[in-house]
């Protein structure tokens, strides 16, 4: 299983529940939240959810619809009963339209179908905390020695000057922004970035590493440095 780090960019403020039979879905869920800053605990039944969110008070729960005890749906309905308005993701393999409906109007916030993007499904969280207003204020730029990236507006720059990014050298800068000074391995670079599992041929990676640093280092020193046999991290230019 990838160890994810956790980010620098915002304190885990936001309390989420996980909840779901399979452990390593539970467990990749849990790291890609915990990476984006949020502090996470696990469930994997209806039974240890509905006591953990008794005793947790999170902020918003991902549920999964099928659990070895009771639905998810049956969950929120017991949540509901408590008078418990704690926002709900639904995640699932379920995909019929009626699943979704029932899920989104007995007071789901959203509905996640599996397989899934982590990317997206950390996006709808943060969505449905911002909706029901439980999210902090936060900042769409993330910033590193002279270089700044907006996630909103998706422009990079370094020392003010526009770089232009594909949209995976965007997604690779903005995963080593969010973790500087950090050594990501090729297989946590890999996994969130391309957002699969890459057991095979990783000069996919290298090829990569090697267009964003030529983009970075035409406007100022290498910030991208390797860790030989390892992975990459973002840090300081060396003097």
């Amino acid at each position: 299983m990838l160890e994810v780090p956790m980010t620098d960019q915002q304190p885990a403020s936001h309390r989420i529940l996980v909840v779901d039979d399979e452990p390593n879905i539970a467990d990749v869920v849990a790291m890609a939240l915990r990476f984006h800053g949020f502090s996470v605990e696990t469930a994997g039944d209806g039974a240890s959810a509905l006591a953990a969110a008794e005793r947790l008070r999170p902020d918003l729960l991902v549920l999964d619809v099928m659990l070895p005890d009771m639905e998810g749906f049956d969950v929120a309905d017991r949540l509901r009963d408590r008078r418990d308005e704690t926002p709900i993701v639904f995640l699932t393999a379920r995909d019929d339209s009626s699943d979704k409906l029932r899920g989104l109007t007995m007071g789901g916030d959203d509905y996640v179908t599996k397989p899934f993007s982590l990317e997206e499904l950390v996006a709808r969280v943060r969505n449905v905390l911002r909706r029901t207003g439980r999210a902090a204020a936060e900042t769409s730029v993330l910033r590193f020695e002279d270089v700044e990236l907006d996630e909103d507006t998706r422009e990079v720059t370094r020392a003010g000057e526009l770089i232009e990014l594909t949209a995976t050298e965007f997604r690779l800068l903005r995963y080593l922004m969010r973790n500087p000074r950090r050594v990501l391995t090729r297989a946590q670079i890999l996994d969130h970035v391309w957002e699969y599992d890459f057991g095979g041929d990783a000069r996919v990676l290298e090829t990569y590493i090697s267009y964003l640093r030529k983009k970075l280092d035409a406007h100022g020193p290498s910030l991208i440095h390797t860790s030989r046999g390892v992975g990459y991290a973002l840090r300081a230019p060396r003097t």
